[in-house]
Formats: C-alpha cells, structure tokens, sequence
C-alpha cells in the first residue's frame, strides 16, 4: 500500500507543477492567444499597448532591422531586412553571400492605421503554406493598441496544427521587441 501513496502523491505534485507552470505562462503571455487550429490551418493574435502615436508605431514597423529578432531572420542579422511599404512591395533580406529572402508581400496599407503581408516566413518556405499577417493599431488613452493577427493554411506532412504555438510564441517575441523599440528607442538584446 505505501509504494501506491507514494506514486499518488508524486503524480499530484507533477500535476500541481504542471497547473503551476501553465498558470505562469498564461499570465506572462495575456496579449497572445492561438485563436484557431485545424489540420490545415491555424491563426494567432498578438496584442501590445504601446505608448506612442499610431504615426511613431508604423514608421517603427515599416523599418524592421530596428527591432525584429536576428533569431528569425535567415542572416541572423535584423539589419539585412528591408521593407517596401506599398501594395506589392517586398519585406525581404540581403544574404551574405549574394543571396536574398523574400519572406511577405505587402497587399494592404494604410499608414498609421493597418498594414496586411502575405507569404512564407521561415520554414514555411519550404511547406505548401501561405500566412497573411494584418498590424492594426488604434489610439486608446496614453498610446495605441497594436494588435497582429496571423492566420496560416496550407498543407505539409502531419499538419499544421503543432506549428500554431511555436508562431504564436515568435510573433509575441516580435510584439514585445517592437513595444521595446518604440517606447525606449533601443532594440531589445537578441
């Protein structure tokens, strides 16, 4: 009887530490949300109140290299990225070599306000995948609430839906460097 109380009790503390551990997660990622998963497809949404005008936010945005992660960039250099910020223009990256990356097309602007890309970052380059990625931003109070919404679909072997937290957790590093950049004017360490 003794080792069964002993095995209960040690499964209630793994369970415990389990409930904690998410309990702190949920807390330190309020803003972030997998809104929807499917075998084929799932969208994330990412929120930030950052204390600055709208204008002061998309300049910021448009300019990439300033603030995005040189994690996830194929240089492992932000400063490589450039960003054309008219329908039809590229968010792209220089390579070292010569070479280049095209990781969204911009399709919608609307300065200050909304801006829409479509594409393949990363590795979803090499799946089936496409993901459209809207920035709102609209005035509340002392700033402006950005919110980026992300929806991918597409096919690649085994699905989609265990790529939906590994996004979610990317584009939340990304909302949190850009609020880092605006509201300090340096960009968070990588």
């Amino acid at each position: 009887m003794r080792p069964n109380i002993f095995h209960a009790r040690r499964l209630c503390h793994f369970v415990a530490g389990i409930v904690l551990a998410c309990t702190v997660i949920a807390a330190d990622r309020a803003s972030a949300e997998v809104t929807d998963v499917a075998q084929l497809g799932f969208s994330v949404s990412e929120s930030a109140h950052i204390a600055a005008p709208g204008d002061k936010i998309y300049a910021a945005l448009i300019t990439p290299q300033h603030w995005w992660s040189g994690k996830h960039t194929f240089s492992g250099n932000p400063a490589n990225l450039t960003f054309d910020a008219k329908a039809g223009g590229c968010w792209c990256e220089t390579m070292p070599d010569g070479g280049s990356v095209e990781h969204m097309t911009v399709v919608f602007v609307s300065p200050g306000k909304t801006l829409r890309l479509r594409g393949a970052m990363g590795p979803f380059q090499e799946m089936a995948t496409t993901t459209v990625m809207t920035w709102s931003l609209k005035p509340s109070g002392d700033g402006t609430d950005v919110t980026l919404v992300s929806a991918t679909g597409g096919y690649t072997k085994g699905g989609l839906q265990g790529l939906a937290p590994i996004l979610d957790r990317v584009f939340g590093e990304q909302i949190n460097r850009l609020k880092t950049y605006v509201e300090t004017g340096a960009a968070a360490p990588n």
